[in-house]
């Protein structure tokens, strides 16, 4: 019943990190086992050359302690190559002798990815760190010689050239161009002889170029470093008849594809967005309904976490009923983008939920770290509880998510002034999102009503009326919202008024006295 990390091992832990020299037997078995065609692994001499040259840009994706991804770069003075030059003249054969550290450009040495993750994204979360650490080393662009593999079956009837056009216009896949081109790269030309030893792509390769529009020096860490900003994304949901848990994912999935298209940090569903489910099968009173829902629960956060990781995108999967120690319970899911889990349970569970479902409330409260900053959850009826966001504002929180579900609207405004007054009483943003539509054959969940918002504190750093935005009232759609948590410090310090640094804590204080 705590807010703890799920007790069962997840099925991935992703980790992006800087490679080390204890890494090369991890490395070499990946690297054997990607490119049993092109020589295999790299020997332990160079290896270790790449990390004494430039250890910032030798970068990899580990799960659960096992490399199973890696990017390489080096920072070159591309003027002195230009746009006709080999593998091999550029990279200094790998050894990166060519590495020069007040060059322009971010050059590609190798992206790859185990053959065993792929559809998990794990490419492009490489490229998006490499185009962090272009930003980060103020450098003009990343350029890299891109193979393209599936030319060994068209390069009897296409030229390069040929081939390159039909991949841009997506009448032909390739593995390795398709990607590129999908992560904003642009084709300068073809280079030829690249990577002579490279049969599949007939020794051919493209000039790629990604372009900084942030050419700005700074100083931070060159990843993971501290985020001023964060992107999150609501999910107002449809509550539609579904005769699957299959039917439902595929929903879910479209949503999660669309915001992590948009480079969301966060996603939020709404509470009990699984509702539909229970209208699959009669059931003979309130409380077999919700017991037959929370059968699905496991599946469902199974496979949600999955779309976490596959769409780099963090998730609060709404809320779910759980039968724990044969009781119910209401748990939001957190399922962040490196494969972990964490649960925040319910804490007051409704009048209607107490007698309808014989709904019991949780005993733990705690804020998230993430890789975007610091957030609570707090599901529907316990933001009406002003005491529990003062304890997460207590504890550092920047960002609160309430999932919730109501059927009229004055059950709605109640969710939504409380959560307005969250945010200005704690110096927060807060985001909430419910679900809308209908449910005929569902007692107790037959009409919702909802206008999914995101608030924020007000003063002059903030819009006029503290509405960062808010949605279409009972229609589906998505918001998506940028935070700029830089504004929260300075409200702090700098405010009209100081909540936080006002409260008379000589006075009074909120004690959490619960485990």
């Amino acid at each position: 019943m705590n807010a703890t990390t799920h007790p069962e091992e997840p099925e991935h832990k992703l980790t992006l990190r800087h490679l080390q020299k204890e890494d090369y037997p991890n490395l070499k078995a990946l690297m054997d086992y990607v490119y049993p065609g092109l020589g295999g692994a790299w020997p332990l001499k160079k290896f270790r050359a790449q990390l004494a040259v430039f250890p910032e840009g030798q970068i990899c994706i580990e799960d659960h302690g096992i490399i199973v991804a890696a990017a390489f770069s080096v920072i070159v003075d591309y003027d002195k190559f230009g746009d006709q030059h080999t593998y091999e003249e550029i990279t200094g054969d790998a050894y990166l002798t060519t590495h020069d550290p007040s060059g322009d450009v971010l050059y590609g040495v190798d992206v790859f990815v185990s053959p065993d993750y792929h559809g998990m994204r794990l490419g492009r979360r490489l490229y998006e760190a490499r185009k962090e650490l272009c930003q980060n080393l103020n450098l003009k662009s990343i350029v890299a010689g891109g193979r393209i593999p599936n030319y060994k079956n068209f390069a009897d009837k296409l030229t390069p050239q040929a081939y390159i056009e039909q991949v841009k216009k997506k009448e032909i896949y390739d593995p390795i161009l398709t990607f590129q081109l999908s992560n904003d790269f642009e084709v300068k030309r073809v280079l030829d002889d690249y990577l002579p030893e490279d049969k599949e792509s007939r020794g051919y390769a493209t000039l790629l170029e990604w372009h900084n529009l942030y050419y700005d020096p700074r100083k931070a860490p060159l990843i993971g470093a501290p985020r001023t900003t964060a992107r999150i994304g609501c999910v107002q949901w449809q509550m539609r008849s579904l005769g699957s848990v299959e039917e439902l994912m595929q929903q879910v999935e479209y949503f999660v594809d669309a915001l992590s298209d948009y480079q969301c940090d966060l996603a939020l569903f709404p509470e009990f967005f699984n509702a539909p489910l229970m209208g699959i099968e009669n059931h003979s009173n309130s409380i077999d309904s919700i017991k037959a829902l929370a059968e699905f629960t496991d599946e469902i956060v199974e496979a949600v976490s999955r779309l976490a990781v596959s769409y780099n995108i963090n998730i609060i999967a709404g809320s779910m009923p759980l039968i724990e120690n044969d009781e119910l319970f209401n748990v939001a899911y957190f399922c962040r983008r490196d494969g972990t889990l964490e649960t925040q349970y319910k804490l007051h569970p409704t009048p209607g939920e107490k007698r309808a479902w014989v709904m019991q409330g949780g005993n733990g409260l705690r804020v998230f770290d993430t890789d975007f900053g610091k957030i609570g959850v707090l599901i529907c009826y316990d933001v009406e509880f002003p005491e529990l966001a003062r304890l997460l504002s207590e504890q550092g929180m920047q960002m609160l998510f309430v999932p919730f579900w109501t059927d009229t609207k004055n059950g709605y405004l109640r969710v939504r002034c409380c959560a307005h007054a969250r945010a200005i009483e704690n110096e927060c943003y807060v985001a909430i999102a419910g679900s809308v539509g209908n449910l005929p054959k569902v007692d107790g969940a037959d009409i919702q009503y909802a206008q999914s918002a995101v608030f924020s504190p007000s003063d002059f750093a903030f819009p006029h009326d503290a509405i960062m935005a808010e949605t279409t009232p009972n229609t589906e759609m998505t918001l998506i919202v940028d935070l700029d948590l830089e504004k929260l410090n300075k409200l702090q310090n700098e405010g009209s008024v100081r909540n936080f640094l006002d409260r008379r804590r000589d006075l009074y204080k909120v004690e959490w006295i619960g485990e």
